[in-house]
């Protein structure tokens, strides 16, 4: 016969086997915001090098962190996405938490880091599609859900058409905002792009459409667009 405490044990066994396993829960965070930077073709190599040291030097300025540490939490979840081709948009900084300048700098090298992802044309549509995805299935959970799209052009070949898709998050509960990238505010073709952004991009409560007149403006237009999606 097996000893008193050997049996003890045999009969916890089954209990033990029996508990449910719980779940962590994810991270609750101020803010959800993914980074949706146009890669497309329309963007030189040297517009595209001003693009990503402009959100890096954005995201470690002294009042963004400010914006950031006025939270209930203190923290954000943050990541980046490149788009252009139709439903080809890449993941180029995963979901990071980031409550202070260490995390900050963290992402802002990452971001610095990460290769250029292959993009052609203009499919916003399917940037905020797949941005949507990155919101509702990542790490973190947050009190507010919101994509920041910038370009220098409207959508063009969305396999699911910018309108529809902003339409979709929306009703989701998620906020769409967008930066128009272009000199005096027109596109080649002579259109106001702030204008068809606020047409067929944005969406969602308090969403809005900021403009950098030339890719110097963008860094001071990138950090004012921070600080008031996260405040």
């Amino acid at each position: 016969m097996a000893p008193p405490f050997a049996r003890r044990a045999l009969l916890a066994a089954p209990a033990l086997l029996a508990a449910p396993v719980r779940a962590q829960s994810p991270t609750q965070l101020d803010v959800l915001l993914v980074l949706a930077m146009d890669a497309s073709g329309s963007i030189g190599e040297e517009e595209f090098r001003l693009q990503r040291e402009g959100y890096a030097e954005a995201i470690t300025h002294p009042a963004v962190l400010a914006a950031i540490a006025s939270g209930r939490r203190g923290a954000i979840g943050l990541a980046a996405l490149e788009w252009g081709t139709p439903g080809g948009s890449q993941v180029v900084v995963d979901w990071m938490q980031v409550g202070g300048i260490a995390s900050a700098q963290d992402f802002a090298e990452a971001l610095l880091a990460a290769p250029r992802t292959p993009q052609s044309w203009n499919a916003i549509g399917d940037a905020i599609h797949h941005a949507s995805h990155m919101l509702r299935e990542g790490p973190f959970t947050g009190e507010r859900l919101v994509m920041d799209v910038s370009g220098d052009a409207a959508d063009m070949r969305s396999h699911r058409p910018a309108p529809i898709a902003r339409d979709i998050v929306v009703r989701r509960g998620m906020v769409v905002n967008a930066l128009a990238i272009a000199p005096g505010g027109l596109t080649r073709g002579g259109e106001n792009l702030a204008a068809i952004y606020e047409r067929d991009v944005i969406g969602g409560p308090g969403a809005f459409v900021m403009q950098a007149d030339s890719r110097m403006d963008l860094t001071r237009s990138l950090r004012a667009k921070l600080i008031r999606e996260i405040s």
